[in-house]
């Protein structure tokens, strides 16, 4: 029990970084809370921890600027990224997991130079696209837990507000995370011996961190996000690459 209590201490600290990330960009917790918890603790252990951190954080966030939502896009999205997972976590799990990640982490760093180093405005892209971004992101999301990156770049592209960017991600993510969850409840991940003390820990440090990653994202204009999104983009990128060779 002392063993788990100091685990969850150790978290709090984490999930409060992951949870800044997110409020501010609507993704992009897991490049934080992951890579630096797994270097003292299990994978599984993390990933059972963060799933319902990063589901209570969704909500928080998704039910409090619902209203911005956009739901047609969502429409679009959620029923090709329930497929998109399940494609994930049954036909495609024979696949060389590395070669994979190293796929995705090439992929989204090209996209990150590209958004950093453009200067005409972004292209919007059409709507169908969507269906494209649901699917890719339920896939990588059953494979790897990173699902975020393909609905982060189409809404990027997409002639919303920053408002009703983050909402619509946001919400999208719950969806995604949902899944996740429940995949992990009936694995038997989340009985894991300490998880829900260390569940309780995070959380307060999260909703902290929403609060500061919210309050920053009322104060900077939808270029600056996106700026800032593409960052994140070439940080993860960065991390998948770095992860497939390990």
């Amino acid at each position: 029990m002392t063993e788990s209590i100091w685990v969850a201490l150790a978290l709090a600290p984490i999930a409060f970084l992951g949870a800044t990330v997110y409020g501010l960009t609507g993704f992009g917790s897991s490049l934080v809370t992951i890579p630096l918890s797994t270097h003292f603790l299990p994978l599984p252990f993390a990933l059972a921890v963060f799933s319902v951190v990063d589901l209570l954080n969704a909500l928080r966030i998704g039910l409090a600027d619902r209203r911005f939502a956009v739901t047609p896009e969502l429409v679009r999205m959620v029923p090709l990224m329930l497929l998109g997972i399940l494609a994930g976590v049954t036909v495609l799990v024979n696949l060389p997991r590395q070669m994979g990640m190293l796929a995705l982490g090439v992929f989204v760093l090209a996209y990150s130079v590209y958004a950093l180093t453009y200067r005409g405005g972004l292209r919007t892209l059409g709507r169908g696209w969507a269906y494209a971004a649901g699917f890719c992101g339920g896939i990588l999301g059953g494979l790897f837990g990173a699902g975020g990156a393909p609905y982060a770049i189409y809404l990027s592209h997409r002639p919303i507000s920053k408002e009703q960017y983050r909402a619509t991600l946001t919400l999208a993510a719950v969806f995604s995370v949902g899944m996740r969850a429940i995949v992990f409840t009936a694995t038997g991940l989340l009985a894991q011996e300490g998880v829900w003390i260390a569940v309780a820990a995070a959380v307060p440090a999260a909703f902290l961190g929403l609060a500061v990653g919210s309050r920053a994202f009322k104060r900077i204009s939808r270029e600056r996000l996106l700026q800032i999104i593409a960052l994140v983009l070439f940080a993860t990128g960065t991390s998948l690459v770095i992860r497939s060779s390990s």
